[in-house]
């Protein structure tokens, strides 16, 4: 297929002076495609065009988003120069000089505040080695106990729920080949049609097998348009959703007795309370009749395999975490892990969202998914890093919670890599006038973000065309980002600024590398005998493999295609089931005659995230050019709000300005709007800040909101 690609490409092109190609990755998604960007030099200017390689995951597939990926690479708007901000403008400066302020400013902070008062805030876009080096950075070369990242606002309620569920978390615990073959399938919170498009294959081969598809989701979407039965429930009520099809499940008899008896805690108390609760009450809950309540259940309980997927949708709230035990709760009561297509995925939204909470970025967390608080896993990693294990800090805080510790004023001074939290976050507001109140604030990006706006120094990084590395994908496959492009103007790798600011530090001898693949060895050690494993990966197997599932403890073993076959990662070696209440313990945003309409929040197939790389793409900016909200129209004529519109969107903490869509597929109680945008269409702004107590991830999709027409744009 590629060839036949060139073939046609090059067919089509006059006077072709040169021709080169570059191996890489998507730098988008969790599905992590592998692609060929081919450049043509023609006359006086240069043609790209991206093809999909073959590869375990994507099968050589890309979407809309991996085709036009090198137009923001290739952005007039590319940062090439290290800026410092002097009176309010950011004039370019030399990397001698942008070091020297580093080291001046964070030397003079940690003298005046204190060792923590310095804080680093990650991102799950960046290669496994530059996730690890800078939690090494933050512990090492910093000492100081604040770091997170943005995966936390992503997987954590998914990662949280696992690892208290199996004792271990990846992202998915088959493999994707094995999705065409199971019997059932329910996809709460997830479109993976706009979200993950080049995974739909293996979904829609299992429909052609007879496979019998669930789905649940406030809104109809491309997914939900494929699935054999849609539970179009209210937002954030599906912990209750899935207590209704535990109860069902349980009472006519489909649960799994000998694998509960063997390989299960918990499963009696949370029989007792789900028996005990009424369908019809569940039903008002969630909006979902009873009888499609109890279909569904029948269909996954009757069928000897069966698959749950969770994505944002349910995690994104402030019981997400327990939502998704819940979700787990039918899985291991059905039997329905460790065995021939039957599994658990949480379809990790950012490119390297399993790779980056892996390996030292998470607060208390050390590579390999080491505890930071236990003292084994200290004294290992000290040994690893050459240090002693009293230097190594203790757990900070989530990454919200440092945006509060910033506000406070106990943390001054802050490193942010690849990440634009005053969009992404919650009550978005208050951490821009969080960070706005630093002393000295770096900022390592591509380009000029919303949040890089605010930064005395910005450091220009390298795009996915130019920086090598491994990711980990959606299935917790460790592949290969083969990297060769030319970095622009005087940009340098994410891995190379952190070992520079390191040296000027004094704490070169421990960064001391030259490559990524250097890194990665120490990375290979550092999770050696961890949950997460990598020992037995290197650059040279990957290469040969496609990528390879972890954990991988040994050189000659082949990886781990199907995780808990025999036992879960307890110490008892069983699964741990635990009761989720109908109603969560902290209260979400309540509708009221004030704010009478439920907002959840989601992705378009053409943007990524808060849109910084997208919307410098002129293709996939043009698919979406702004911002909007989509209501039901029986509910616009009650607002008196026409179509295509500017409305005013409000909630308790604040406003935005989009416009109308109408839409018959969303329920009436309910508007959506994506989160790409910033500014005066950020919808982040209307999010409150209150956290799940399990994982500390913010309620995004479920918010009170109220919504008017916009007669006279002047006056607001």
């Amino acid at each position: 297929m590629t060839e036949l690609l060139l073939k046609y490409f090059r067919s089509k092109q006059q006077k072709v002076q040169s021709e080169k190609l570059f191996e890489t990755q998507c730098p988008y998604c969790s599905m992590q495609c592998k692609m060929t960007l081919v450049e043509q030099s023609i006359v006086s200017r240069k043609k790209y065009l991206a093809i999909g390689k073959e590869n375990p995951t994507s099968q050589g597939r890309l979407c809309i988003k991996g085709m036009n990926a090198h137009q923001h690479a290739f952005s007039r708007e590319r940062l090439k120069y290290p800026m410092l901000k002097v009176k309010g403008e950011f004039v370019r400066i030399s990397w001698e000089e942008a070091l020297h302020h580093i080291k001046e400013n964070f030397t003079r902070i940690q003298r005046e505040d204190g060792q923590n008062a310095l804080a680093v805030y990650g991102s799950a876009s960046i290669t496994n080695e530059e996730a690890y080096l800078l939690g090494k950075f933050a512990r090492v070369a910093l000492k100081t106990k604040y770091i997170d990242y943005n995966g936390r606002l992503c997987m954590s309620a998914a990662a949280s729920a696992a690892n208290q569920t199996f004792g271990m978390d990846r992202g998915f615990t088959n493999s994707l080949s094995e999705i065409p073959f199971t019997r059932c399938i329910i996809l709460a919170g997830t479109n993976i049609a706009e979200c993950q498009p080049t995974i739909m294959p293996y979904f829609e081969k299992a429909k052609e097998n007879g496979a019998y598809l669930i789905a649940i989701d406030p809104r109809e979407t491309a997914t939900t348009k494929m699935a054999d039965l849609h539970l179009k429930l209210k937002p954030g009520t599906d912990a209750a959703l899935a207590n209704g099809l535990l109860k069902v499940i349980i009472e006519e008899k489909y649960i799994d007795k000998t694998f509960i008896e063997e390989r299960v805690n918990g499963f009696e108390k949370v029989k007792n309370y789900v028996v005990s609760l009424n369908l019809g009450e569940i039903e008002e809950i969630t909006g979902v009749p009873r009888e499609k309540i109890r279909k569904a259940a029948i269909m996954f309980g009757k069928e000897a395999s069966g698959m749950i997927f969770t994505a944002r949708g349910v995690e994104q709230q402030t019981d997400g975490a327990k939502a998704v035990r819940n979700f787990l709760n039918i899985l291991v009561s059905t039997g329905k892990i460790g065995k021939p297509h039957s599994g658990y995925a949480a379809v990790t939204g950012q490119g390297n969202g399993q790779g980056a909470r892996e390996h030292g970025q998470k607060a208390d967390q050390l590579p390999g998914y080491r505890s930071i608080e236990n003292e084994e896993d200290r004294a290992y990693m000290a040994s690893v890093w050459g240090i002693n294990k009293d230097e190594l800090p203790r757990k900070g805080v989530s990454a919200y919670e440092m945006m509060g510790k910033i506000y406070d004023g106990e943390i001054t001074g802050l490193f942010l890599m690849c990440s634009n939290p005053i969009v992404s976050n919650p009550n978005a507001y208050f951490v821009k006038e969080a960070i706005k109140k630093l002393k000295f604030f770096v900022a390592v990006d591509l380009f000029v973000s919303e949040t890089a706006r605010l930064a005395d120094l910005i450091l220009p990084t390298s795009s996915y065309l130019e920086d090598a590395g491994t990711m980990t994908n959606v299935e917790g496959r460790v592949t290969l980002r083969e990297a060769s492009y030319p970095c622009p103007g005087e940009v340098k790798h994410d891995w190379q600024i952190i070992c520079e600011i390191a040296r000027v530090l004094g704490k070169g001898e421990y960064f001391s590398f030259s490559s990524a693949e250097e890194i990665f060895n120490e990375l290979r050690m550092a999770s050696r005998g961890g949950i997460a494993d990598y020992y037995g990966l290197t650059y040279e197997r990957i290469r040969k493999e496609g990528g390879i599932l972890w954990p991988c403890p040994e050189l000659d073993h082949k990886g781990t295609k199907r995780l808990f076959e025999s036992s879960f990662a307890h110490e008892d070696g069983k699964a741990e089931m635990v009761v989720v209440p109908n109603k969560p313990v902290i209260q979400k945003d309540q509708v009221n005659d004030t704010f009478p309409l439920y907002l959840t929040t989601g992705r378009v197939m053409s943007h990524y995230l808060t849109g910084v790389q997208t919307r410098k793409s002129a293709a996939l900016a043009a698919r979406n050019v702004e911002a909007f909200m989509e209501i039901h129209p029986t509910t616009a004529k009650k607002y008196r709000i026409s179509d295509q519109s500017l409305v005013k969107i409000e909630s308790r903490r604040g406003n935005i300005i989009v416009r109308s869509k109408w839409s018959e597929t969303i329920r009436q109680d309910t508007v959506f709007v994506p989160f790409h945008w910033a500014d005066s269409q950020n919808v982040n702004l209307l999010v409150s800040d209150e956290l799940d107590p399990d994982c500390k991830m913010p309620g995004f999709k479920v918010s009170a909101v109220r919504v008017s027409q916009i007669t006279d744009f002047s006056a607001n």
